[in-house]
């Protein structure tokens, strides 16, 4: 498998010409063209998608002008598309894919799983009690409780904690994404329109502490909802110093606390929060590579806010779904949790990628690139001013022909990353896998070094 990537890498490269740009809108032409050469297939796949999807879509990340690239399986750190080419994989699922396409003790849990139990028996397993404990354990949580999403399990922590204050109003964050219905990305601060309950909610300046202390005058707040790193950032971090005070000003007013920990929870061991010491938020939602690549939610807290869940207390919230006990998510998750991500492997995990993401930042010097992240997730950026961090999305001045540019390019190297530019990395991805990274990434700065280098605003 690694010679059929090298060599299709080799020919990628190969189609690239060796030409200077005069203009970003020029070599971003070019590597259209070239995209649509390479991607006839993708491009078949996709006008027979757009006669019974809206938009040939069903997941709104995944689309891309002109049409989107169809991938067609799966092996380990490597996904291969409809039209030949091998990508090493730094999507990683958005963080679900952490355990790779085909980790054998993932793939013997699966088969053993359904020779031994079947599919869904609607009734209570065993099965649950052991990843359970596992996370209650691992991740330092009274009592959970199982979803089929992050999003699913971000709205019923929202309504856990308005049933336990007997409030509405939720604090949210400008940049922040909590799932399809909960997306205030938007760099003015405004909630998606498809946000539900879009008039309960109150949006402040993620790392802005001035502006969270406002919470401890507001008697009508139930819960602030936080990522601690927002992935949609992709991957701008919150200051200890923010997380900290979120924690004594809902502690201040009564309102509930939650982490959301859908994409940071493989970022140490016990999750983002044991990285910030004295974080004790009263909630935290999961999601994920939890699963074992499964569709897979969580959320958990304190016994006694979990408790409104506990159908054995008169007036309890209810909380079902089909899905929220199937027999291969919490088999193949309890499998990785115990088995293959433990404690000693989260830890150089992610220690070897914040040593990645240091050479990035070393090279990305007197440029527009800035990498953003914490261990083994991370977000590339190209931004006019070469900012080196960010506090807040409506900081982010995004260079957006040069983001599109790199994704493009780094396709024809053999990467696929997403457009947004953030990378999730695979357990197993090779050493020199990552170096080739680093390489590719310089190559790009080096080629359209008129356009990324400060100082000199694309034509």
């Amino acid at each position: 498998m690694t010679i059929y990537s090298d060599f299709v890498q080799d020919c990628v490269k190969a189609s690239r010409p060796d030409t200077t740009y005069e203009t970003v809108e020029d070599a971003l032409q070019a590597a259209h063209s070239r995209y649509r050469e390479r991607n006839p297939t993708s491009l078949e796949l996709y006008d027979e998608a757009t006669e019974s999807l809206p938009g040939g879509n069903t997941r709104s990340l995944l689309h891309h002008t002109p049409f989107p690239v169809y991938m067609k399986h799966g092996t380990g750190h490597q996904v291969f598309s409809e039209d030949g080419h091998a990508y090493t994989d730094f999507v990683g699922e958005l963080t679900a894919a952490l355990y790779g396409h085909s980790h054998p003790l993932i793939l013997d849990t699966l088969h053993k799983t359904l020779d031994t139990m079947g599919l869904n028996l609607g009734a209570t397993t065993r099965l649950e009690t052991e990843h359970a404990k596992l996370m209650c354990q691992r991740f330092n949580i009274g009592k959970v409780r199982f979803t089929n999403s992050g999003t699913e399990s971000n709205l019923h922590a929202i309504q856990a904690a308005r049933y336990f204050t007997g409030k509405r109003k939720i604090v949210v964050f400008t940049g922040g994404y909590h799932g399809g219905v909960f997306d205030f990305t938007a760099p003015d601060g405004l909630a998606a329109k498809n946000v539900v309950d879009r008039g309960e909610f109150l949006i402040l300046p993620y790392n802005d502490v001035t502006a969270i202390k406002q919470i401890e005058m507001m008697p009508d707040v139930a819960a602030v909802l936080v990522e601690g790193m927002q992935g949609a950032g992709p991957c701008i971090c919150g200051t200890d110093e923010f997380l900290l005070q979120i924690q004594h000003s809902t502690r201040e007013s009564g309102a509930v606390f939650i982490l959301d920990e859908v994409m940071t929870s493989r970022l140490a061991p016990g999750g983002l929060r044991s990285l910030v010491t004295g974080l004790k938020p009263d909630m935290m939602t999961f999601g994920k590579y939890l699963g074992g690549g499964i569709t897979f939610g969580a959320f958990g807290g304190s016994e006694n806010i979990m408790a409104v869940y506990d159908p054995r207390m008169k007036g309890a919230l209810a909380h079902s779904g089909t899905f929220n006990n199937n027999t291969l998510s919490l088999a193949a998750g309890a499998v990785g949790l115990s088995q293959i991500f433990t404690s000693e492997v989260c830890i150089q995990f992610n220690q070897d990628a914040l040593n990645l993401i240091s050479q990035l930042q070393e090279i990305s010097k007197g440029t527009k690139l800035t990498v953003l992240g914490r261990g083994s997730v991370f977000g590339v950026h190209f931004l006019r001013d070469g900012a080196k961090d960010l506090v807040n999305v409506s900081h982010r001045h995004d260079d957006f022909e040069l983001k599109e540019l790199f994704w493009l390019e780094m396709m024809e190297d053999g990467f696929w990353i997403t457009k947004r530019g953030s990378v999730a990395l695979i357990l197993g991805t090779p050493a020199s896998e990552l170096q080739r990274f680093v390489d590719a990434v310089k190559g790009f700065l080096e080629r359209h070094e008129k356009f990324v280098k400060l100082g000199k605003l694309a034509p």
